[in-house]
């Protein structure tokens, strides 16, 4: 077949896979006006199964991007968790408890939302369509090179990756090859990565000899949790049930370690089972209840637990690999996905500062660091879990199996976790813990929480994570203290005067005359009497609707965000870095610890 003639491009960041991991990231880098581009070697998006799981935290993220309207007007939300146990007399099984189903104490999202992957996919999609950007499909990567003589700051003109794609979908019949330049390039393709392969990064840890089968449904059965998470475990294997949108819900079905095997490979043998098959498994699981298909089964498959993480999550700071190409665990604490997605929201905002010429090559190497320290603990919390969820349940005839205690205990420790509220990144040139006693439960490397602040302009209530959208800026959080006070009213002027000079990180680090391209600054008083957002020095009201109070005119449930928030009353300043984790603290008369803080990671304007 003859080949059309090769094309050659140049672009800022190549995203090669269009999941979950693959679409935030393109999403992400979009809409700062980065160059990218996405491709992959499917002909459409996925349209049955997959992953469908998406937990508080990730809901806070797909907010911050303007995303998570949509998710929740689609998507279920699972509020409950059930938990059934052998019954010693029937031999079936019986409520045993139960209990939230999320245990995080500040989740502004209380709930797990259960849709459909390719549904999810559909949010980004349509985000991306509004900004230009469309999936290239089917479109293979052939290879990929870096440029050894590349330099090491990144300027307009460095484009080191070499990429050779190969389209599947040219007219005529013929397939065209195409040669991309690229400055980074994204592996989020999947767990079998061509990226990670073409780079020889292995994957470290093992697989389990635990086999599970799925399958998504519409039921029709008198088991009266069908709507809430469950978790069974009966003397014929354990089973889990994830209500879904609509009238469907997933069954995650426990299967023999062996006999969905292929001999030669030690791969499972999905031809050895079907859909069918599957839901007489789980019959006997849920015995005494019933459980039929109301309609056609939509989606099934069979998996082998396997708990592996890459050596690396990069490779000469050009190419990044996220999502399952570098971690791979049990899908039934609904971490896949959410995982995946944080991955490249945590890489996203770091390229665009490196793009831009803000921040230096070494920045680009805490996503590893971050991102693979997590990717560990995840696999250390999987192993206990999946052996948890698969091991026997503890009868009269086997003492030494899985009590109702132990799992909910396991349940409701690792709430802060599964839910994502409770990741906390480890100090490092993005975190510094210097100055925590200045906000005591604001904890420097988790997630700013949720709050309630009111704008002094209007007395009108906001959520403060919708003050911080995921725009690739640092968002510089300025807790003015009891501004009704002369002296802290002076105070507040002489850290404007500090912060607006010439040496501060605001000027040193603004790359432009306007400051508010890198930083966005809000400010948040405490004063208890009335308080004029024209009080506030010039630098602190940039706009009528930057500055904010503790407290409206009327108490307001849950709006005490110094009380929360553990705010020394004398003030601090708070910077939250681009994807809502606190950076550092410093009070106002320690400024250059700020200063400092930048310096380690960022150029200053006059180098670029």
């Amino acid at each position: 077949m003859p080949i059309s003639a090769v094309k050659e491009s140049n672009i800022d960041v190549l995203v090669i896979g269009a999941g979950p991991a693959g679409l935030m990231a393109c999403n992400a880098l979009a809409r700062t006006g980065i160059n990218v581009r996405i491709v992959d070697k499917q002909p459409s998006k996925v349209m049955a199964g997959q992953a469908d799981g998406i937990q508080p935290r990730t809901i806070e993220v797909l907010q911050s991007y303007g995303l998570a309207q949509r998710l929740l007007q689609e998507a279920n939300q699972v509020h409950t968790a059930a938990f059934y146990n052998p019954n010693p007399e029937t031999r079936g099984i019986e409520l045993t408890d139960r209990t939230p189903g999320v245990f995080a104490n500040d989740a502004r999202y209380p709930f797990e939302a259960t849709l459909h992957q390719g549904a999810i996919e559909d949010i980004f999609l349509d985000s991306m369509r509004d900004l230009g950007v469309e999936v290239s499909r089917p479109t293979v990567p052939v290879s990929i090179q870096v440029y050894d003589n590349q330099p090491q700051s990144v300027d307009a003109s460095t484009f080191p990756v070499r990429v050779v794609l190969f389209h599947g979908d040219a007219r005529n019949g013929q397939t065209e090859t195409e040669i991309v330049h690229a400055k980074f390039v994204i592996g989020a393709d999947g767990a079998h990565s061509w990226v990670r392969k073409a780079c020889d990064i292995e994957m470290e840890g093992e697989q389990t000899e635990y086999i599970w089968g799925v399958v998504d449904m519409v039921p029709e059965t008198d088991f009266p949790d069908i709507r809430n998470k469950c978790a069974i475990h009966s003397i014929n294997g354990s089973c889990g049930i994830v209500p879904r949108e609509g009238d469907k819900v997933r069954l995650y079905i426990q299967l023999g370690s062996h006999g969905e095997l292929d001999d030669t490979s030690g791969r499972v043998a999905k031809e050895l089972m079907g859909p069918n098959m599957l839901l007489d498994v789980a019959r006997k699981s849920m015995f005494p209840y019933v459980i039929d298909e109301a309609e056609p089964i939509e989606w099934w498959t069979i998996y082998r637990i396997g708990q592996r993480v890459a050596a690396q999550f990069f490779v000469k700071d050009r190419i990044f690999i996220a999502g399952d190409a570098c971690h791979t665990h049990s899908p039934k604490a609904g971490q896949g996905m959410d995982a995946s997605m944080n991955d490249t929201h945590n890489l996203a905002w770091k390229l665009v500062h490196v793009v831009k010429g803000w921040a230096d090559l070494s920045l680009l190497r805490t996503y590893e660091f971050e991102r693979r320290t997590y990717a560990q603990d995840l696999i250390i919390f999987d192993k206990q879990w999946a052996e948890l969820f698969s091991g026997r349940p503890r009868t009269d005839d086997n003492q030494g199996g899985v009590s109702h205690e132990d799992f909910l205990k396991a349940f409701k420790a690792f709430g802060g976790f599964t839910s994502g509220i409770g990741i906390c990144y480890a100090e490092s040139e993005l975190i510094n813990t210097t100055h925590q006693s200045f906000t005591k439960n604001l904890i420097i490397g988790k997630r700013l929480p949720p709050q309630i602040v009111v704008r002094a302009a209007d007395l009108r209530p906001f959520e403060l994570q919708d003050l911080l959208p995921s725009d690739a800026r640092f968002k510089v959080l300025v807790f003015a203290g009891d501004t009704i006070q002369p002296s802290q009213r002076m105070r507040l002027t002489m850290l404007a005067e500090e912060m607006g000079a010439g040496a501060s990180f605001l000027k040193t680090y603004s790359h432009g005359e306007n400051i508010f391209a890198a930083f966005d600054i809000l400010v948040v008083g405490s004063s208890k009497g009335a308080t004029r957002h024209t009080d506030f020095p010039e630098l602190f009201r940039s706009h009528w609707s930057k500055v904010f109070v503790n407290r409206g005119m009327e108490e307001l449930p849950g709006c005490d965000v110094y009380g929360n928030f553990g705010i020394n009353p004398a003030g601090a300043v708070v910077i939250v870095r681009p994807d809502g984790y606190v950076g550092t603290v410093a009070p106002f008369e320690m400024v250059g610890d700020i200063n400092r803080y930048f310096a380690a990671f960022t150029r200053p304007s006059t180098d670029v």
